[in-house]
């Protein structure tokens, strides 16, 4: 019976003789459980050992991730800071400095790269792929197309590039990649509306689960930008939110918690609040968020720097490794552990070795806040100064 037969029906019958009818109905269209299809939701499980394999890999003591997944368009910006301009020798001379550098999988276990990357190869003719599994570093690839406004929503934006994913994941993955990478965003000041931010949570969530069947884990990131004037307990509050709403998704797409990594912001006042919070405020506040909204059986965090200083990123990170955690916590930094490093190279051949020793410098440093033992004495001045970027896009 449909609702509007239901409805009519009742109009004219006592309520008792309309509920009975109902009753009987219902109980006339049930029948035994052995000759009923059960429409129950089976995830295949064709990579859910790789899966796991990679997310610990990835989430191993002391280790984290090199994000270099900028757009060319990021990338320009990039390089025209130090005067260079933006072709592709420029960019592929740049990325070949960073996956080349000497010692760097002591300190870090992926790098997420941009499509171009993925499918460059080193002035030597290595692929840059090679290089870095060579490293025991392993690949991983930014798959989203980019933000774009979100329509209904008050000036907020939705990430798209679900159209296509599962045939660029498989190809990814046959060209080396292992881990992907999406990035939406939340913005306090624009709200956030109930619509941004199930819309993100459900583009993240189809985004996880396309990509596991893929052979790729998903790392899933919300990134809750710093813009604002908020306080730490607002950040907290929305957090929260956003946390629990991209988590049921998760589990409604049947995404395998054990085979993502995530990528939160940490829990900060807004860049523009005037009371700041000391890293040890920072990793309380972020923790209590992590213990209440992310499972034990999620193998790794992996935090972003979002325009935080190079030290202060690290030192926050620290301050949450102080003692133990159900989940591997550490870094997946594109600015905070390449700024020193762009500075130094300036496009000189003559600087590569140098500014490769920068990134180790970093790398390091971040890998010691992994285990907890980072102490900000003898850092560079340069390392103490703020990235933050109004609206920053990649």
């Amino acid at each position: 019976m449909s609702a509007g037969v239901a409805f009519s029906q009742g109009m004219s019958l006592g309520k008792s003789e309309f509920a009975g009818k109902l009753v009987k109905q219902s109980a006339a269209t049930i029948a035994p459980a052995k000759f009923q299809n059960a429409a129950v939701s089976v995830r295949a499980a064709g990579y859910d050992e790789e899966l796991v394999k990679t997310a610990k890999k990835i989430a191993s003591p002391g280790r984290g991730i090199l994000a270099m997944d900028e757009s060319n368009a990021t990338c320009g910006l990039r390089l025209a800071s130090i005067g260079l301009e933006n072709t592709e020798v420029n960019r592929q001379a740049y990325r070949q400095l960073l996956v080349g550098t000497p010692g760097l999988g002591e300190y870090v276990s992926g790098a997420i790269l941009f499509e171009e990357t993925l499918y460059q190869s080193t002035t030597d003719g290595n692929k840059m792929v090679d290089v870095l599994t060579q490293a025991g570093i392993v690949p991983g690839i930014k798959v989203d197309k980019g933000l774009v406004p979100l329509a209904g929503s008050n000036n907020e934006s939705w990430c798209q590039g679900l159209d296509g994913l599962a045939s660029r994941t498989a190809a990814y993955y046959k060209q080396g990649a292992r881990f992907a990478k999406w990035r939406t965003v939340i913005s306090i000041p624009n709200g956030p509306s109930e619509l941004a931010v199930t819309e993100a949570a459900w583009g993240l969530a189809r985004y996880a689960a396309i990509s596991q069947d893929n052979g790729l884990v998903p790392i899933v990131e919300p990134e809750i930008l710093l813009d604002g004037s908020h306080g730490i307990d607002r950040t907290l509050e929305v957090a929260q939110k956003v946390w629990s709403k991209v988590f049921f998704f998760l589990a409604e797409n049947n995404v395998l918690f054990e085979g993502i990594l995530l990528k939160p912001s940490m829990v900060t006042p807004g860049a523009e609040c005037p009371e700041r919070a000391a890293p040890e405020k920072v990793a309380e506040y972020t923790l209590t968020l992590l213990k209440r909204r992310v499972p034990p059986s999620v193998p790794g965090i992996m935090f972003l720097s979002g325009g935080q200083s190079e030290v202060e990123a690290t030192l926050n990170l620290n301050a949450m490794n102080q003692s133990p955690n159900p989940w591997h916590v550490s870094f997946s930094y594109a600015r905070a552990l390449q700024n020193s490093v762009l500075k130094t190279w300036k496009g000189q051949p003559e600087n590569v070795e140098a500014a490769q020793k920068s990134l180790l410098v970093r790398a390091k440093a971040n890998s010691l806040a992994q285990l907890g033992k980072y102490s900000a004495e003898g850092e560079a001045e340069e390392a103490k100064k703020g990235m933050f970027v109004k609206g920053y896009t990649y």
